[in-house]
């Protein structure tokens, strides 16, 4: 689409716009105070300028330190402002008491959270439901979740009381022994149930995370070996996870040092933290956790942010705040034009954020001028107005003084009047009265038109939307947005760009003051760890994998290491380099073997990976105002909006931090570090006196793009991606034999993590960390089995359910992807255990089979044999949510059509998904209502995946259909049909 066009288009929503979302103009806008002072309503940016209430802001405290391994920078922190949204924050058994360290005096102060106790504050904390599943639980426990409502709560009062007492103490490992004595009677009569929901809560990382103490060793027999490749966050996590369930696990890492993107400089009293930097809130974070297991010295940050124009001078508090207004009207009106409008392509392209806003910032400056416009147009009406009362009064005080002229020649008129003549001076005074009314009336409309006049011309129009020094107030909210994404803000997908913000953390933003590589140096602790051990080469297929590396500094020394499975945890921008063929020969770019499929490559391409540095500077003295833990630039361009926008004191020494972001970033990195802190020093000069500020004494400059191990900060929604991007990062690949369903079928050799694998998290310390929980989870039950699947559902193998995704056209994730991969999934969703009895071994050789039929009102009970010859009794759903379900599989079956381009044959992925017992029985049900057609047509997709599986169950008078029907289902689940096993009556 051309120029031209484009501007017809933003035209063309001018309206919309500008009725709903926009203001009048800068000017116009109300200051607001300070407590009624708040960032956007879309995306929490990392520096709130409204000041949080308290004083005693430097304190140390214990908090967590675990969740920063694979977020560089504040690249991997995203400093987001807390928001309460209604919801309380941390329990108060997981309250965070810190100890502010003052020059005489220790200080107790408390963190910023709410108080929620007991069960509901531990279920909050731990990011759970208090009073319902989870999708994730309900996949893993769907007995529980199809049985009686006194079975769902005893899960969720065992779950959130379990929780409970790890959050009481996680410096040392919650047994179940221990749980059990916790856990009150009755709920701690279904002794199975209670296990189970302990190993979920462990094998998950709910429970039994970071560094503590151990009541058991760990397992002697090793289930397989793991390859973790990168020592971040992620990675540490993963292969503590690991090696608790007991894996063999060697952890490779480039850089001589562990944490990734989290390193802190030290140097002599001087400390600094050159990536992850941030604790983004405390409620629901694990780093609450991790803050009791390691003394991670934190303090709270006072917001309060002052901001510097370019020649120095403090930017009025009235003004600061009207511009900041202005922003977050912007971002409101993008979302509007976003989500409300559905403009998100122009000419087929998507649209980016940064063009958005300017686009509207264009439709604003156009509604000044109509403005203006409008208010010259009202002007001149009333100055024609005014015109107009003037020539009349004119005209009439003309013949008002003939009128007055008749009147007086008529009363000089001497001797008697006839009748005539007294009729002829009384209609002159009558002219002359009503003549003098006009006057008056027209006086009275004059004084009318001048004082509108006066009104319109004191108070004219703003000749512009933003006045330049508006525009470079504002520049610096961009900045300090684009410093939030890693990114230019026209790199940034204007629909997707903060599709995370529903799970930002609630409380205070903390820092580490002793620096946040104390987290992964203490996560590292008792880990089989190779540093400078550069990886060169994944190498993977059906029998397991292989790793090549060599010397990190001399590129010698090759080594190969060979397990079972690898989990990479390499950032996105190494994973961009590995699959940019143009870079196979630039040094330290990894090669994967064979290379990753198509589905990977792409979301690897379409999500973006940014760029923030900073520059250290190291003083002797405080020249700048230390309670104030910032302060503001503004930059005098647009273009150098980024640069050096924003310094912090963090510190107990005297040490400033300077950012520089956006498209400042990349700039800077051809920069030698002589100019860039020689620019630092002209700013600061500028702010506060050329004879205030010292030379320093140490200085560091980051250039996180150019470092070959991280290759940039964190991650981004670019123009064109989407949240299932991070899904489809997550997902594991699988060796394949040259057919796609050898694809399907393969064990997953190949896992990934880190901040770019978590949709929910993304480019934050805790979402790594959690991404690493997620995958330990995954490669345990992969390889060690599934501990919290019930006995009754388990044939007694694991079941491989990590299977590669299925991509519709377009790149975007298939229903299979989706879907949790949790061993015994799918069995488990055929029917319902009944807990109100045991479960009964029969006797298999047994010639009565009449049980195994299914039972036709959906009352009894049916029972089914697995390959291994135990017979075990199942109690169908009593009353299935008939159109919910349709409609889900549906959807499901409909999506994976358009995917495969094929109507009538469904993937083993998408078959394992369809809960068949239902299928089955909705289609007897449905059959059954001739009146209810709507239910008929949906039930349609079943007829084609049943008729494609040779399963014509239309029939209930049909005893073969039956036999087939029950056989499929058991096909599906657990392996062999039935018949190979025995046999089926007749009806």
């Amino acid at each position: 689409m051309s120029a031209n066009s484009n501007k017809s288009v933003k035209r063309d929503l001018s309206a919309d716009i500008d009725s709903k979302h926009l203001t009048n103009g800068i000017s116009e806008v109300d200051v607001l105070t300070d407590e009624g002072r708040k960032m956007s309503l879309r995306k929490k940016l990392k520096v709130e300028h409204s000041e949080l209430e308290g004083k005693n802001n430097e304190t140390q405290v214990e908090v967590d330190k675990s969740v920063i391994g694979d977020c560089n920078t504040d690249a991997g922190c995203i400093l987001i402002p807390s928001v309460a949204k209604g919801e309380p924050s941390v329990p108060s058994e997981q309250s965070v008491t810190a100890t502010e360290m003052s020059n005489e005096s220790q200080v107790k102060v408390e963190f910023e959270v709410e108080d929620l106790t007991g069960l509901e504050g531990a279920a909050f904390q731990s990011r759970l439901p208090y009073n319902s599943m989870t999708d994730h639980e309900i996949e893993c426990f769907p007995d529980v979740d199809k049985s009686s409502q006194r079975l769902l709560r005893n899960f969720l009062y065992i779950r959130n009381r379990l929780l409970q007492v790890w959050l009481e103490n996680p410096k040392q490992q919650l047994v179940v022994e221990k749980g059990l004595r916790h856990i009150e009677s009755p709920y701690n009569n279904d002794k199975q149930l209670v296990t189970r929901i302990h190993a979920f809560l462990d094998r998950h990382g709910f429970i039994n995370f970071g560094v503590f103490k151990r009541v058991k060793s760990l397992p002697t027999k090793k289930h397989g070996k793991v390859i973790v490749v990168g020592a971040g966050i992620a990675g540490l996590a993963a292969a503590r996870q690991l090696q608790q369930f007991g894996m063999d696990v060697v952890v490779l890492e480039a850089r001589d040092r562990v944490g990734g993107r989290i390193a802190t400089f030290r140097k002599s009293t001087f400390i600094a933290d050159l990536g992850g930097m941030v604790v983004t809130g405390l409620g629901g974070n694990p780093v609450a956790v991790l803050s009791k297991q390691i003394n991670m010295e934190l303090h709270k940050i006072n917001q309060k942010c002052p901001l510097y124009d370019s020649n120095g001078s403090a930017v009025p508090k009235e003004k600061d705040e009207m511009v900041e207004k202005e922003f977050n009207r912007l971002l409101e009106a993008t979302n509007y034009i976003s989500h409300e409008l559905d403009f998100n392509t122009v000419g087929g392209k998507p649209v980016s954020l940064g063009q958005a806003l300017e686009w509207i910032i264009q439709l604003q400056e156009n509604n000044v001028k109509r403005k203006q416009i409008q208010h010259l147009k009202s002007v001149i009406g009333l100055q024609e107005k005014l015109k107009a009362n003037q020539i009349q009064m004119v005209s009439l005080k003309e013949k008002i003084i003939e009128l007055q002229k008749h009147h007086k020649d008529q009363n000089d008129t001497k001797g008697n009047k006839d009748i005539t003549q007294e009729f002829a001076v009384r209609s002159i005074l009558r002219d002359l009265n009503k003549a003098c009314q006009e006057w008056d009336q027209l006086v009275e409309q004059q004084s009318e038109i001048e004082s509108k006049l006066q009104s319109l011309e004191s108070l004219p129009p703003s000749d512009v939307y933003l006045s330049s020094r508006d525009r470079q107030i504002l520049d610096w909210h961009f900045a300090n947005l684009e410093y939030a994404n890693a990114t230019p803000l026209t790199n940034l997908s204007l629909q997707n760009w903060d599709q995370d913000d529903d799970f930002e953390f609630t409380g205070s933003h903390l820092v580490v003051r002793n620096g946040y590589s104390c987290v992964p140096v203490a996560m590292s602790e008792g880990l089989d760890i190779k540093l400078n051990t550069a990886v060169r080469q994944l190498r993977y297929n059906k029998n397991g994998v292989e790793v090549c590396t060599t010397n990190a500094r001399t590129n010698n020394n090759p080594i190969t290491y060979k397990g079972d499975a690898i989990l990479v945890t390499l950032p996105l921008g190494v994973l961009k380099q590995a699959i940019d063929s143009s870079n196979q020969n630039v040094i330290n770019t990894i090669q994967f073997v064979p290379a990753l499929p198509e589905w990977k490559v792409s979301a690897i391409q379409r999500l973006g990976f940014g760029n923030l540095n900073k520059v250290v500077l190291c003083f002797d003295r405080v020249f700048w105002e230390s309670q104030n833990h910032l302060f503001g630039h503004v930059g005098s361009t647009t273009a150098s909006r980024g640069e050096l926008f924003l310094f912090w004191n963090l510190y107990r020494a005297p040490v400033l931090l300077a950012l520089v972001a956006g498209d400042a970033a990349a700039i800077m990195e051809n920069v030698s570090d002589d100019v860039i802190v020689g620019r630092c020093i002209a700013v600061l000069k500028g702010i506060f006196g050329a004879n205030m500020v010292p030379n320093p004494r140490e200085t560091v400059v980051t250039r996180w793009s150019a470092d070959s191990w991280s290759r940039g900060a964190y991650s981004y929604m670019a123009v064109g991606s989407s949240g299932s991007d991070y899904d489809l990062l997550a997902a594991p690949v699988a060796p394949t034999s040259g057919d796609q369903s050898a694809e399907s079928s393969a064990t997953p050799r190949v896992f990934f993590a880190g901040e770019h694998t978590i949709k929910n998290y993304p480019a934050t310390v805790h979402g790594a960390f959690l991404s690493g929980l997620r995958e330990g989870a995954r490669i345990a039950n992969q390889f060690a089995g599934c501990p919290y699947a019930h006995r009754s559902l388990s044939s007694g193998h694991h079941y491989n359910t990590t299977d590669p995704p299925t991509l519709h056209r377009g790149g975007h994730l298939s229903p299979s992807t989706l879907a949790t991969s949790l061993p015994f999934s799918g069995l488990s969703e055929m029917a319902t255990p009944d807990h109100s009895k045991p479960d009964t071994d029969m006797d298999y050789s047994s010639t009565d089979n009449s049980d195994m039929e299914a039972d036709t009102d959906g009352q009894g009970t049916f029972t089914m044999a697995d390959k291994l010859g135990r017979k075990r009794k199942f109690r169908p759903h009593k009353q299935p949510q008939t159109k919910k379900t349709i409609t889900s599989v549906t959807n499901k079956f409909d999506a994976l059509k358009r995917a495969d381009n094929n109507t009538t044959t469904p993937d083993d992925q998408f078959i394992s998904l369809v809960p068949f017992h239902q299928v089955y029985k909705f289609i007897r049900e449905v059959k059954s209502h001739d009146n209810d057609s709507v239910l008929k047509q949906q039930i349609s997709p079943f007829a084609d995946i049943l008729a494609w599986r040779n399963c014509q169950v239309g029939s209930s008078e049909s005893g073969n259909s039956r036999t087939a029907g029950i056989s499929l289902l058991h096909e599906i689940y657990l392996g062999p049909p039935l018949g190979e096993l025995c046999s089926f009556p007749s009806q």
